[in-house]
């Protein structure tokens, strides 16, 4: 069973950069068929799809994210970071790690963690 656990700062400064880390046990990120990502969802909105890493390392972004977005990974740690730059209150949201399964069709969520944005 994999599980997603997200780190990061709760308060991020307007133009700067938000940077979240996932620490995935249960699994291995450069397991077959799985991705891992970030979904975000901002107060009174649903859930937007921010962008994944599969487990080969490619990768893949949301369109209206994607100039600012870049995941990365840390295959050491079995880690994967977001960073999402020039930053807005906007960007205020809870953010979720993600993981899913392509093989047998399961997603794996983290609890989320709030990021605010403001000076």
């Amino acid at each position: 069973q994999v599980q997603l656990q997200e780190s990061g700062p709760g308060l991020v400064k307007p133009s700067q950069t938000l940077s979240l880390t996932c620490t995935v046990s249960g699994g291995s990120i450069t397991t077959n068929y799985y991705y891992y990502g970030w979904i975000r969802q901002s107060p009174g909105k649903g859930l937007e799809w921010m962008g994944a890493i599969a487990y080969s390392g490619t990768t893949y972004y949301g369109p209206s994210l994607k100039s600012r977005t870049s995941i990365l990974r840390d295959t050491s740690k079995n880690q994967f970071t977001l960073q999402l730059s020039s930053v807005t209150p906007e960007d205020t949201a809870v953010y979720y790690c993600h993981s899913k399964d392509r093989h047998y069709g399961m997603d794996y969520w983290g609890k989320g963690t709030l990021v605010t944005v403001s000076s």
